[in-house]
Protein backbone atom coordinates (compact mmCIF):
# COMPACT_ATOMS: atom_id res chain seq x y z
CA UNK A 1 0.00 0.00 0.00
CA UNK A 2 2.43 3.02 1.23
CA UNK A 3 4.75 1.59 -2.39
CA UNK A 4 1.10 2.37 -4.71
CA UNK A 5 0.91 5.97 -2.43
CA UNK A 6 4.60 6.45 -2.97
CA UNK A 7 4.52 5.57 -6.78
CA UNK A 8 1.23 7.65 -6.91
CA UNK A 9 2.55 10.66 -5.31
CA UNK A 10 5.72 10.77 -7.63
CA UNK A 11 3.64 10.20 -10.86
CA UNK A 12 1.14 13.45 -9.47
CA UNK A 13 4.22 15.35 -8.60
CA UNK A 14 5.71 14.51 -12.25
CA UNK A 15 2.14 15.36 -13.69
CA UNK A 16 1.80 18.52 -11.80
CA UNK A 17 5.52 20.03 -13.08
CA UNK A 18 4.85 18.74 -16.74
CA UNK A 19 2.09 21.08 -16.96
CA UNK A 20 3.47 23.75 -15.08
CA UNK A 21 6.24 23.60 -17.76
CA UNK A 22 3.87 23.37 -20.83
CA UNK A 23 1.96 26.36 -19.65
CA UNK A 24 4.79 28.57 -19.10
CA UNK A 25 6.06 27.46 -22.33
CA UNK A 26 2.65 28.53 -23.67
CA UNK A 27 2.73 32.05 -21.52
CA UNK A 28 5.83 32.73 -23.89
CA UNK A 29 4.10 31.52 -26.63
CA UNK A 30 1.16 34.09 -26.35
CA UNK A 31 3.74 37.21 -25.29
CA UNK A 32 5.28 36.42 -28.97
CA UNK A 33 1.71 36.73 -30.48
CA UNK A 34 1.65 40.64 -29.66
CA UNK A 35 5.43 41.09 -30.45
CA UNK A 36 4.70 42.51 -34.51
CA UNK A 37 9.03 42.77 -34.58
CA UNK A 38 12.03 42.83 -32.68
CA UNK A 39 15.78 43.84 -32.64
CA UNK A 40 18.40 42.55 -30.65
CA UNK A 41 21.79 41.97 -30.18
CA UNK A 42 22.31 38.25 -31.35
CA UNK A 43 25.21 35.85 -30.83
CA UNK A 44 25.78 32.45 -32.79
CA UNK A 45 28.09 29.93 -31.09
CA UNK A 46 28.36 26.49 -32.71
CA UNK A 47 30.12 23.95 -31.52
CA UNK A 48 31.50 23.64 -27.74
CA UNK A 49 34.48 24.01 -25.59
CA UNK A 50 38.13 25.16 -27.71
CA UNK A 51 36.61 23.97 -30.76
CA UNK A 52 33.60 26.19 -30.63
CA UNK A 53 33.18 28.94 -33.31
CA UNK A 54 31.36 32.17 -32.57
CA UNK A 55 30.04 34.88 -34.63
CA UNK A 56 27.80 38.15 -33.57
CA UNK A 57 25.25 40.88 -35.27
CA UNK A 58 22.36 42.50 -35.38
CA UNK A 59 19.09 40.30 -35.71
CA UNK A 60 15.72 42.38 -37.23
CA UNK A 61 12.44 39.97 -37.01
CA UNK A 62 8.74 41.37 -38.27
CA UNK A 63 5.89 39.04 -37.94
CA UNK A 64 5.62 36.41 -39.54
CA UNK A 65 8.01 35.77 -41.61
CA UNK A 66 10.78 38.32 -42.13
CA UNK A 67 14.39 38.10 -40.56
CA UNK A 68 17.54 39.45 -41.38
CA UNK A 69 20.97 39.40 -39.43
CA UNK A 70 23.52 42.10 -40.45
CA UNK A 71 26.93 40.26 -38.87
CA UNK A 72 29.73 42.56 -37.35
CA UNK A 73 31.52 39.11 -37.13
CA UNK A 74 31.80 38.21 -39.59
CA UNK A 75 32.04 41.69 -41.19
CA UNK A 76 29.36 42.03 -43.67
CA UNK A 77 27.87 38.91 -43.46
CA UNK A 78 24.30 38.66 -43.77
CA UNK A 79 21.16 36.59 -43.81
CA UNK A 80 18.16 38.06 -44.71
CA UNK A 81 14.32 35.56 -44.90
CA UNK A 82 11.89 37.42 -47.13
CA UNK A 83 9.05 34.71 -46.92
CA UNK A 84 10.14 31.58 -49.12
CA UNK A 85 13.30 32.79 -49.61
CA UNK A 86 16.80 32.53 -47.67
CA UNK A 87 19.53 34.40 -48.80
CA UNK A 88 23.28 33.89 -47.11
CA UNK A 89 26.18 36.40 -48.22
CA UNK A 90 29.63 35.75 -47.39
CA UNK A 91 31.79 38.05 -47.98
CA UNK A 92 35.11 36.62 -47.33
CA UNK A 93 34.21 34.06 -50.61
CA UNK A 94 32.06 36.82 -52.42
CA UNK A 95 29.49 34.25 -52.51
CA UNK A 96 25.47 34.42 -51.75
CA UNK A 97 23.85 31.25 -51.37
CA UNK A 98 20.04 31.51 -52.07
CA UNK A 99 17.03 29.15 -51.32
CA UNK A 100 13.58 28.91 -52.02
CA UNK A 101 12.10 27.51 -48.45
CA UNK A 102 9.90 24.52 -47.83
CA UNK A 103 6.57 25.75 -46.50
CA UNK A 104 7.51 23.91 -43.29
CA UNK A 105 11.46 25.25 -43.13
CA UNK A 106 10.99 28.62 -41.97
CA UNK A 107 10.95 28.28 -38.49
CA UNK A 108 13.21 25.31 -38.10
CA UNK A 109 16.17 27.20 -40.19
CA UNK A 110 15.69 30.98 -38.78
CA UNK A 111 12.47 31.77 -36.85
CA UNK A 112 12.43 30.13 -33.63
CA UNK A 113 12.19 32.70 -31.82
CA UNK A 114 8.74 34.25 -32.97
CA UNK A 115 5.14 33.32 -31.84
CA UNK A 116 4.80 31.14 -35.63
CA UNK A 117 7.88 29.13 -34.56
CA UNK A 118 6.90 28.63 -30.63
CA UNK A 119 3.71 26.92 -32.00
CA UNK A 120 5.44 24.47 -34.30
CA UNK A 121 8.20 23.58 -31.31
CA UNK A 122 4.79 23.09 -28.91
CA UNK A 123 3.76 20.37 -31.46
CA UNK A 124 7.10 18.48 -32.31
CA UNK A 125 8.64 18.66 -28.89
CA UNK A 126 8.00 17.70 -25.07
CA UNK A 127 8.46 20.16 -23.07
CA UNK A 128 9.72 20.24 -19.49
CA UNK A 129 11.71 21.95 -16.90
CA UNK A 130 15.56 21.59 -17.01
CA UNK A 131 15.98 21.65 -13.60
CA UNK A 132 12.81 23.36 -12.29
CA UNK A 133 10.50 25.82 -11.77
CA UNK A 134 12.52 28.47 -10.08
CA UNK A 135 14.50 31.25 -11.94
CA UNK A 136 18.16 30.25 -12.00
CA UNK A 137 21.42 32.20 -13.06
CA UNK A 138 22.06 32.32 -16.98
CA UNK A 139 25.46 30.98 -16.56
CA UNK A 140 27.64 29.93 -13.87
CA UNK A 141 29.18 33.34 -11.66
CA UNK A 142 25.75 35.45 -13.74
CA UNK A 143 24.00 37.38 -11.89
CA UNK A 144 21.03 37.61 -14.86
CA UNK A 145 18.45 35.08 -13.72
CA UNK A 146 16.23 33.07 -16.51
CA UNK A 147 13.72 30.08 -16.36
CA UNK A 148 15.35 27.36 -18.59
CA UNK A 149 13.09 24.77 -20.11
CA UNK A 150 14.07 21.64 -21.63
CA UNK A 151 12.47 20.51 -25.50
CA UNK A 152 12.65 16.75 -26.55
CA UNK A 153 12.24 15.89 -29.89
CA UNK A 154 8.90 13.31 -30.36
CA UNK A 155 10.34 12.56 -33.95
CA UNK A 156 13.38 12.72 -36.14
CA UNK A 157 11.45 14.86 -38.29
CA UNK A 158 12.26 17.89 -36.33
CA UNK A 159 15.17 20.13 -36.41
CA UNK A 160 17.00 19.55 -33.56
CA UNK A 161 16.85 16.61 -31.10
CA UNK A 162 16.80 18.83 -27.85
CA UNK A 163 16.50 22.86 -26.99
CA UNK A 164 17.45 24.14 -23.91
CA UNK A 165 15.67 27.60 -23.92
CA UNK A 166 16.20 30.15 -21.16
CA UNK A 167 13.75 32.89 -21.04
CA UNK A 168 13.94 36.01 -19.26
CA UNK A 169 11.54 37.69 -16.86
CA UNK A 170 10.08 39.59 -19.63
CA UNK A 171 9.08 36.36 -21.39
CA UNK A 172 11.91 37.30 -24.19
CA UNK A 173 14.03 34.61 -24.80
CA UNK A 174 17.41 35.19 -23.57
CA UNK A 175 19.22 31.63 -24.73
CA UNK A 176 18.65 28.65 -26.79
CA UNK A 177 21.25 26.02 -27.03
CA UNK A 178 20.22 23.23 -29.21
CA UNK A 179 21.74 19.48 -30.34
CA UNK A 180 21.41 18.59 -33.86
CA UNK A 181 20.67 15.50 -35.21
CA UNK A 182 23.96 14.91 -35.67
CA UNK A 183 24.74 15.47 -32.02
CA UNK A 184 26.71 19.19 -32.96
CA UNK A 185 26.12 21.99 -30.72
CA UNK A 186 24.43 25.04 -31.38
CA UNK A 187 23.49 28.61 -29.20
CA UNK A 188 21.78 31.40 -29.89
CA UNK A 189 22.01 34.39 -27.17
CA UNK A 190 19.30 37.79 -27.51
CA UNK A 191 21.13 40.30 -25.98
CA UNK A 192 19.20 43.77 -25.67
CA UNK A 193 15.75 43.04 -27.38
CA UNK A 194 13.77 45.54 -28.42
CA UNK A 195 10.38 45.06 -29.06
CA UNK A 196 7.00 46.50 -31.63
CA UNK A 197 9.59 49.29 -33.27
CA UNK A 198 7.83 49.46 -36.08
CA UNK A 199 11.08 47.94 -38.37
CA UNK A 200 9.59 49.01 -41.99
CA UNK A 201 9.28 46.22 -44.75
CA UNK A 202 12.41 47.90 -46.43
CA UNK A 203 15.00 46.86 -43.41
CA UNK A 204 14.75 43.01 -45.09
CA UNK A 205 15.68 44.00 -48.48
CA UNK A 206 18.96 43.12 -49.74
CA UNK A 207 21.01 43.34 -52.86
CA UNK A 208 24.17 41.12 -52.54
CA UNK A 209 27.33 42.41 -54.54
CA UNK A 210 27.12 41.88 -58.72
CA UNK A 211 30.42 40.68 -58.16
CA UNK A 212 29.00 37.87 -55.59
CA UNK A 213 28.67 34.48 -57.22
CA UNK A 214 25.20 32.69 -56.81
CA UNK A 215 24.85 29.24 -55.39
CA UNK A 216 21.20 28.61 -55.57
CA UNK A 217 18.94 25.92 -53.68
CA UNK A 218 22.08 25.09 -51.33
CA UNK A 219 20.04 23.07 -48.65
CA UNK A 220 17.58 21.03 -50.93
CA UNK A 221 15.75 21.41 -54.15
CA UNK A 222 12.58 23.57 -54.11
CA UNK A 223 9.31 22.19 -53.95
CA UNK A 224 7.20 21.76 -57.44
Amino acid sequence: CSISILLFTAFSISAQELVTAVSFFERTSEYYGEVFDYEAEITITQGAGESAVASSGIIYYKNPNLLRIDFSDPEEQVICVTGEDLMIYLPAQVVVMTQKLKRHSDASLATIASSQGLELLEKGYSIGYLDGPDPVPLEENSNELVTKLMLEWRTTEQGFRQIEMSIGKDNMIRRMRAVTPEMEEVQFDFIGIEINQNIPDVRFDYEAPASAYEIKNFLFEPEG
